[in-house]
């Protein structure tokens, strides 16, 4: 580049520097860098945390939940095997497992509690779900075998006041009587709860564990089922696949996938991720409003500097670079200190939550209510260069106004008035 094209550069830097000279002028300067700073730095910290969110319910919630499954409608599934075999040759379902699902209630002191009860053949059951990984190794061997074992979720357990070798009755309501319009007094069953998983979320208050093989022989069931459920390599296609597979076959049968159970999850961190964006970005707009500010002032406050500029020969088209150069380094300087800032505060998100909780005894998060205890964070280099970009855009645009007055500042009148 030629000293011709520096000197815009040049001078909108000297004149950046020379902004102390007004201590007002100063002022809304710092407050504009900060307004920027920190509006890109949150910006950053709560996309990384929806990112986190989203990835903890990819890969936690859902490795649990089923992302689909078919469900006898007025009997059992009976012909389970052949089911597995079609959704197996379907393109994007990778495994399909069998389970008895038995609705109940248990006693607990002052009520009842509902409980899903899920009955699962292990030795297929870990191809569709990692509920293995949450619980001990001695309570999945137990679920493998034929007896009257019952794992519940954790936050269930410490709701019955129940430990592990503790016998339970789970009622059941006696539909013997349903086709004559009638349903029996309630049966009970009895139980030994071998363990507990611990996931978090809903999940651990309503649903429990047992043998497949074990509920078929209480319920008189021989070698059918209550459904199917598939694992899908997409979760977004799940409701597809589902279909799919549901319309190969004769038996009449619901169809189910995790965004009818479940999307509503999903849905509430996307519609999260879009209001925070929106908001911390108007953010980042009003603190760009804060350069127009300046840049007016510092217009006024170096007429006579422009003008004299302007006598030595120095075109309009060059004061307005001035002036954005100018009013471009505060914007500059925001989004580089938020960007650096955000990106140090998310990628140690998670340790900067649990070392808060640690010293205010507070929990950010409960199981009870979330799907995960703590607070996870996952930095995408899109997120963060998308930002920094708006942020930067934004306070470039904020400086074109000002700057064109500037340039339109006549050298007789301003040097006449000094």
């Amino acid at each position: 580049m030629s000293r011709e094209h520096l000197l815009p550069l040049w001078l909108g830097f000297r004149f950046y520097r020379a902004r102390q000279s007004n201590s007002f002028i100063s002022f809304i300067s710092f407050a504009s860098t900060a307004g920027i700073a920190l509006g890109v730095a949150v910006l950053i910290i709560v996309l990384s945390a929806m990112n986190g969110f989203e990835r903890e319910l990819r890969q936690r919630f859902l490795d649990v939940v089923p992302h689909a499954e078919l469900v006898g409608v007025n009997n059992p599934v009976m012909d389970w095997q052949a089911m597995v075999a079609d959704a197996q040759k379907i393109p994007g379902i990778y495994a399909a497992a069998p389970f008895i699902r038995l609705q109940g209630l248990v006693q607990r002191q002052g009520g009842f509690q509902g409980v899903s009860l899920v009955g699962i053949d292990t030795t297929l059951e870990e191809s569709v779900s990692g509920i293995r990984q949450y619980m001990s190794q001695n309570a999945w061997q137990q679920l493998g075998g034929s007896e009257n074992t019952i794992v519940l979720g954790q936050a269930l357990l410490d709701k019955l006041g129940l430990r592990e070798g503790d016998a339970l009755l789970l009622y059941v309501p006696d539909v013997s009587g349903r086709e004559a319009g009638k349903l029996g007094a309630a049966r009970s069953h009895r139980f030994v709860v071998r363990g507990a998983y611990k996931l978090g979320g809903e999940l651990e208050l309503t649903t429990a564990y047992a043998s497949m093989s074990h509920l078929a022989e209480l319920l008189g069931m021989g070698a059918d089922v209550s459904g199917v459920r598939i694992a899908v390599n997409d979760v977004f296609a799940a409701p597809r696949l589902i279909r799919e597979l549901g319309y190969t076959q004769t038996q009449y049968l619901y169809m189910s996938d995790w965004t009818r159970t479940q999307g509503h999850l999903y849905q509430d961190i996307q519609l999260v991720r879009t209001l925070m964006y929106l908001v911390l970005a108007l953010v980042i707009a009003v603190a760009c409003f804060n350069i127009v500010s300046t840049l007016v002032m510092a217009v006024r406050d170096k007429t006579s500097e422009i003008a004299i500029l302007m006598t030595m020969g120095l075109k309009r088209g060059a004061i307005v670079l001035v002036f954005m150069v100018h009013g471009a380094i505060s914007g500059l300087l925001g989004t580089l200190i938020g960007t650096l800032a955000g990106v140090l505060v998310a990628a140690n998100l998670s340790t900067l939550a649990a070392a808060l909780e640690q010293a205010l005894g507070i929990r950010l998060l409960s199981a009870d209510v979330y799907f995960i205890d703590f607070l996870p964070s996952e930095l995408h280099s899109q997120d963060v260069v998308i930002v920094s970009i708006m942020a930067f855009a934004m306070s470039l645009i904020a400086t074109l106004y000002p700057a064109y007055k500037a340039s339109l500042t006549e050298p007789a009148p301003a040097l006449a008035g000094r």
